[in-house]
Protein backbone atom coordinates (compact mmCIF):
# COMPACT_ATOMS: atom_id res chain seq x y z
CA UNK A 1 0.00 0.00 0.00
CA UNK A 2 2.93 2.27 -0.55
CA UNK A 3 1.13 4.75 -2.66
CA UNK A 4 -1.78 4.89 -0.40
CA UNK A 5 0.07 5.98 2.96
CA UNK A 6 -2.28 5.66 6.40
CA UNK A 7 -3.61 9.02 7.17
CA UNK A 8 -1.76 11.50 9.99
CA UNK A 9 -4.97 11.34 12.41
CA UNK A 10 -5.20 6.98 11.39
CA UNK A 11 -1.47 6.09 12.21
CA UNK A 12 -2.19 5.47 15.91
CA UNK A 13 -4.42 3.28 15.17
CA UNK A 14 -3.43 1.53 12.46
CA UNK A 15 0.06 1.16 12.38
CA UNK A 16 0.50 -1.54 14.75
CA UNK A 17 -1.99 -3.62 12.46
CA UNK A 18 -0.03 -3.19 9.44
CA UNK A 19 2.78 -4.68 11.37
CA UNK A 20 1.12 -7.90 11.59
CA UNK A 21 1.38 -10.99 9.39
CA UNK A 22 -2.36 -10.65 7.92
CA UNK A 23 -1.60 -7.18 7.11
CA UNK A 24 1.98 -8.04 5.02
CA UNK A 25 0.29 -10.41 3.25
CA UNK A 26 -2.23 -8.76 2.27
CA UNK A 27 -0.17 -5.81 0.78
CA UNK A 28 2.23 -8.89 -0.99
CA UNK A 29 -1.17 -10.47 -2.51
CA UNK A 30 -2.15 -7.31 -3.68
CA UNK A 31 0.71 -6.38 -5.44
CA UNK A 32 1.03 -10.16 -6.95
CA UNK A 33 -2.61 -9.83 -8.01
CA UNK A 34 -1.44 -6.05 -9.93
CA UNK A 35 1.70 -8.01 -11.48
CA UNK A 36 -0.50 -10.75 -12.49
CA UNK A 37 -2.81 -8.47 -14.98
CA UNK A 38 -5.76 -8.43 -12.72
CA UNK A 39 -7.66 -5.26 -12.76
CA UNK A 40 -7.88 -3.65 -9.07
CA UNK A 41 -10.52 -1.38 -7.84
CA UNK A 42 -10.47 1.25 -6.85
CA UNK A 43 -6.69 2.28 -7.94
CA UNK A 44 -3.82 2.51 -5.94
CA UNK A 45 -3.64 6.48 -4.22
CA UNK A 46 -7.70 5.74 -3.83
CA UNK A 47 -8.10 3.13 -1.35
CA UNK A 48 -7.22 4.79 1.75
CA UNK A 49 -9.91 7.73 0.92
CA UNK A 50 -12.41 7.25 3.59
CA UNK A 51 -9.65 7.80 5.91
CA UNK A 52 -8.31 10.85 4.22
CA UNK A 53 -12.04 12.59 3.99
CA UNK A 54 -12.49 11.59 7.35
CA UNK A 55 -10.02 12.34 9.86
CA UNK A 56 -10.92 10.24 13.30
CA UNK A 57 -11.37 13.22 15.24
CA UNK A 58 -14.22 14.43 13.20
CA UNK A 59 -16.40 11.02 12.81
CA UNK A 60 -19.55 11.71 14.24
CA UNK A 61 -21.00 8.89 11.75
CA UNK A 62 -19.91 5.71 10.78
CA UNK A 63 -21.68 4.07 7.34
CA UNK A 64 -20.34 0.60 7.08
CA UNK A 65 -20.01 -1.19 3.31
CA UNK A 66 -19.37 -4.48 2.11
CA UNK A 67 -16.85 -4.28 -0.80
CA UNK A 68 -16.12 -1.46 -3.06
CA UNK A 69 -18.11 -1.23 -6.73
CA UNK A 70 -16.30 -3.91 -8.94
CA UNK A 71 -17.51 -1.91 -12.35
CA UNK A 72 -15.04 0.25 -14.01
CA UNK A 73 -15.09 3.96 -13.10
CA UNK A 74 -17.48 3.12 -10.06
CA UNK A 75 -14.97 2.64 -6.89
CA UNK A 76 -13.38 5.76 -5.01
CA UNK A 77 -12.88 4.64 -1.88
CA UNK A 78 -15.74 5.42 -0.08
CA UNK A 79 -18.68 2.93 0.70
CA UNK A 80 -21.99 3.34 -1.31
CA UNK A 81 -20.45 6.64 -3.39
CA UNK A 82 -19.41 7.08 -6.75
CA UNK A 83 -17.24 9.57 -8.46
CA UNK A 84 -19.28 12.21 -10.30
CA UNK A 85 -20.32 11.12 -13.89
CA UNK A 86 -21.14 7.51 -12.50
CA UNK A 87 -24.29 6.28 -13.15
CA UNK A 88 -26.25 6.25 -9.35
CA UNK A 89 -25.68 2.61 -8.10
CA UNK A 90 -28.95 0.66 -7.33
CA UNK A 91 -28.76 0.88 -3.58
CA UNK A 92 -27.57 4.11 -3.49
CA UNK A 93 -30.92 5.38 -5.30
CA UNK A 94 -32.92 3.54 -2.72
CA UNK A 95 -30.35 5.27 -0.13
CA UNK A 96 -31.42 8.65 -1.46
CA UNK A 97 -35.04 7.63 -1.72
CA UNK A 98 -35.30 7.00 2.08
CA UNK A 99 -33.02 10.14 2.49
CA UNK A 100 -36.16 11.90 1.21
CA UNK A 101 -38.98 10.57 2.29
CA UNK A 102 -36.88 10.61 5.69
CA UNK A 103 -36.25 14.49 5.76
CA UNK A 104 -37.27 15.69 2.67
CA UNK A 105 -33.78 16.25 1.34
CA UNK A 106 -33.94 15.90 -2.62
CA UNK A 107 -30.24 14.36 -3.77
CA UNK A 108 -28.63 15.86 -6.63
CA UNK A 109 -28.05 14.20 -9.65
CA UNK A 110 -24.83 12.19 -8.87
CA UNK A 111 -23.85 9.68 -6.54
CA UNK A 112 -20.17 11.26 -5.18
CA UNK A 113 -21.11 11.18 -1.39
CA UNK A 114 -17.58 13.34 -0.75
CA UNK A 115 -19.75 16.18 1.37
CA UNK A 116 -20.70 13.91 3.88
CA UNK A 117 -17.38 12.12 4.52
CA UNK A 118 -16.51 15.82 4.76
CA UNK A 119 -18.37 16.01 7.49
CA UNK A 120 -17.55 13.03 9.69
CA UNK A 121 -19.25 10.61 7.84
CA UNK A 122 -16.73 7.79 7.47
CA UNK A 123 -17.60 5.32 4.48
CA UNK A 124 -15.61 2.42 5.15
CA UNK A 125 -15.93 -0.67 3.78
CA UNK A 126 -15.01 -3.72 5.34
CA UNK A 127 -12.96 -4.96 2.37
CA UNK A 128 -10.83 -1.75 1.01
CA UNK A 129 -10.36 -3.61 -2.56
CA UNK A 130 -11.89 -5.89 -5.20
CA UNK A 131 -11.29 -7.32 -8.42
CA UNK A 132 -13.20 -5.83 -11.54
CA UNK A 133 -15.98 -8.00 -12.07
CA UNK A 134 -16.01 -10.27 -9.20
CA UNK A 135 -18.02 -8.74 -5.71
CA UNK A 136 -16.65 -10.15 -2.52
CA UNK A 137 -13.12 -11.30 -4.36
CA UNK A 138 -10.61 -9.49 -1.60
CA UNK A 139 -13.11 -10.36 1.25
CA UNK A 140 -11.02 -12.56 2.74
CA UNK A 141 -7.51 -11.72 1.97
CA UNK A 142 -6.77 -9.73 5.32
CA UNK A 143 -8.64 -6.30 5.16
CA UNK A 144 -10.73 -7.30 8.05
CA UNK A 145 -7.53 -6.65 10.56
CA UNK A 146 -7.13 -3.31 9.34
CA UNK A 147 -10.83 -2.12 8.73
CA UNK A 148 -12.14 -3.83 11.63
CA UNK A 149 -8.91 -1.69 13.72
CA UNK A 150 -10.10 1.57 12.50
CA UNK A 151 -14.08 0.95 13.13
CA UNK A 152 -12.81 0.03 17.48
CA UNK A 153 -10.52 3.24 17.12
CA UNK A 154 -14.03 5.34 16.72
CA UNK A 155 -15.89 3.01 18.88
CA UNK A 156 -12.85 3.35 21.73
CA UNK A 157 -12.98 7.21 21.20
CA UNK A 158 -15.52 9.01 24.44
CA UNK A 159 -17.48 11.26 21.51
CA UNK A 160 -21.00 10.03 21.04
CA UNK A 161 -20.91 8.46 17.89
CA UNK A 162 -23.72 6.76 15.04
CA UNK A 163 -22.68 3.59 13.38
CA UNK A 164 -25.17 2.66 10.56
CA UNK A 165 -25.19 -0.74 9.96
CA UNK A 166 -27.10 -2.07 6.73
CA UNK A 167 -27.54 -5.79 6.32
CA UNK A 168 -26.22 -8.65 8.54
CA UNK A 169 -22.71 -8.28 6.79
CA UNK A 170 -22.08 -5.02 8.59
CA UNK A 171 -24.06 -6.49 11.69
CA UNK A 172 -22.39 -9.36 12.34
CA UNK A 173 -18.28 -6.97 11.66
CA UNK A 174 -19.75 -4.67 14.33
CA UNK A 175 -20.76 -7.32 16.60
CA UNK A 176 -16.94 -8.19 17.24
CA UNK A 177 -15.72 -4.68 17.82
CA UNK A 178 -14.25 -4.54 21.01
CA UNK A 179 -16.10 -1.66 22.64
CA UNK A 180 -19.09 -1.01 19.97
CA UNK A 181 -21.08 -4.57 20.73
CA UNK A 182 -22.60 -3.19 23.92
CA UNK A 183 -21.87 0.09 24.01
CA UNK A 184 -23.95 2.76 25.67
CA UNK A 185 -21.88 5.75 24.70
CA UNK A 186 -22.87 5.72 20.66
CA UNK A 187 -25.87 4.41 18.55
CA UNK A 188 -26.03 1.37 16.72
CA UNK A 189 -28.45 1.87 13.59
CA UNK A 190 -29.45 -1.68 12.59
CA UNK A 191 -31.64 -2.44 9.16
CA UNK A 192 -31.60 -4.97 5.87
CA UNK A 193 -29.09 -3.77 3.16
CA UNK A 194 -30.73 -1.05 0.81
CA UNK A 195 -29.94 -3.38 -2.48
CA UNK A 196 -33.01 -3.61 -4.55
CA UNK A 197 -33.35 -7.16 -2.97
CA UNK A 198 -33.65 -6.29 0.34
CA UNK A 199 -34.78 -2.26 0.57
CA UNK A 200 -38.28 -3.43 0.83
CA UNK A 201 -38.19 -5.70 3.95
CA UNK A 202 -36.73 -2.81 6.48
CA UNK A 203 -34.56 -0.17 5.06
CA UNK A 204 -37.38 2.32 3.92
CA UNK A 205 -38.87 3.76 6.49
CA UNK A 206 -36.33 3.07 9.06
CA UNK A 207 -35.36 7.08 8.66
CA UNK A 208 -31.91 6.45 9.88
CA UNK A 209 -30.81 10.09 9.07
CA UNK A 210 -33.18 11.48 11.17
CA UNK A 211 -32.27 9.27 13.86
CA UNK A 212 -28.65 10.12 13.52
CA UNK A 213 -28.84 13.85 13.73
CA UNK A 214 -31.62 13.70 16.52
CA UNK A 215 -28.66 11.88 18.76
CA UNK A 216 -26.06 14.06 17.49
CA UNK A 217 -27.97 17.28 18.65
CA UNK A 218 -28.77 14.94 21.91
CA UNK A 219 -25.05 15.03 22.91
CA UNK A 220 -24.10 18.42 21.36
CA UNK A 221 -22.59 17.64 18.28
CA UNK A 222 -23.44 19.33 15.41
CA UNK A 223 -25.86 17.22 12.71
CA UNK A 224 -24.94 16.20 9.24
CA UNK A 225 -26.34 18.05 6.35
CA UNK A 226 -27.50 15.18 4.28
Amino acid sequence: MSQDAIPESWKPALEPVLATPEARRLGGWLKAEEQAGKQIFPPRGQRLRALELTPLDTVKVVILGQDPYHGPGQAHGLSFSVPEGVAVPPSLVNIYKELESDLGVKPGPGGNLEHWAKQGVLLLNNSLTVEAGKAGSHAKQGWDVITDAAIAAVAEREAPTVFILWGSHAQTKAARIPGLANSEAHLVLKSVHPSPLSAYRGFFGSKPFSKANAFLREHGRDPIEW
